[in-house]
């Protein structure tokens, strides 16, 4: 679904190296996990496999399609959830979705359904009429998820998603993370909760220093490991050891 090879960022005239030489793949059907401390080049990945920012080197490929070469086409398959959600305050909920169903070209009736399935899931439908500006963090990042989800992506990309979510709605992300997976979609995420990495992702990378130093499933990453209990005990170690 997903192959990025040798992909490198910097900054500051390559004087910061923010993602060093990464290459990793992600399967159809897979929730992967993309793991590391702050800093450590997640977000800056991210932007560049979803075409918000260039990559110095390597290429991005979505199931055949070089995310640079051919953007929209590849655009099309995805959705995005930055961890920090800046959307078009002045507009209402429901007119920021259809919005986005325009911009998709999703079909009214569909839409329609859509909207009412995940605002009713994550709670929000009684605010879609009001403007964004007076939403919560946490009704803002749920109206994003809705919006994400209404295109039906291939591929679903989230930058900590569960900050700002309440249990339930948590809960519910994860149930569909799981299920867009079973249907043979594909999931890519980072969070700093190890606990839902570890009971959620079918395999893991970490990245630190902008390099990949771990990557694997739980039982693989145990056995490359010293401390085998969690993944917060291995992912410690192996940061630390960095």
């Amino acid at each position: 679904m997903l192959k990025i090879e040798g992909l490198s960022k910097s900054y500051n005239k390559g004087e910061i190296k923010a993602v060093d030489n990464i290459s990793l793949e992600v399967k159809k059907g897979e929730i992967f996990g993309f793991l590391g401390p702050n800093g450590a080049g997640k977000t800056t990945t991210i932007k560049m496999i979803v075409g918000l920012l260039k990559p110095d080197e390597g290429e991005v490929v979505l199931d055949g399609i070089n995310v640079w070469d051919e953007p929209m086409k590849a655009k099309e398959r995805i959705s995005y959830v930055p961890d920090n959600p800046e959307i078009y305050d002045r507009l209402s909920g429901v007119e920021y979705l259809n919005f986005i169903g325009d911009m998709y070209g999703i079909r009214t009736e569909v839409r329609i359904k859509k909207i009412d399935y995940y605002s009713e899931i994550f709670k929000i439908n009684d605010s879609l009429g009001d403007i964004i500006s007076s939403y919560s963090h946490g009704m803002k990042q749920k109206l994003v998820l809705t919006a994400a989800l209404m295109t039906d992506p291939d591929l679903f990309i989230l930058d900590e998603p569960m900050v700002g979510l309440d249990p339930k709605s948590s809960f519910n992300l994860k149930e569909i993370m799981r299920e867009m997976c079973d249907e043979g979609k594909s999931v890519f995420f980072s969070t700093h909760v190890m606990e839902v990495a570890e009971k959620l992702c079918d395999r893991i990378a970490i990245i630190n220093n902008g390099k990949i130093i771990a990557m694997g499933s739980m039982e693989e990453l145990r056995r490359s490991a010293k401390e085998k209990e969690s993944l917060e005990n291995i992912f410690l170690e192996l940061t630390d050891n960095e």
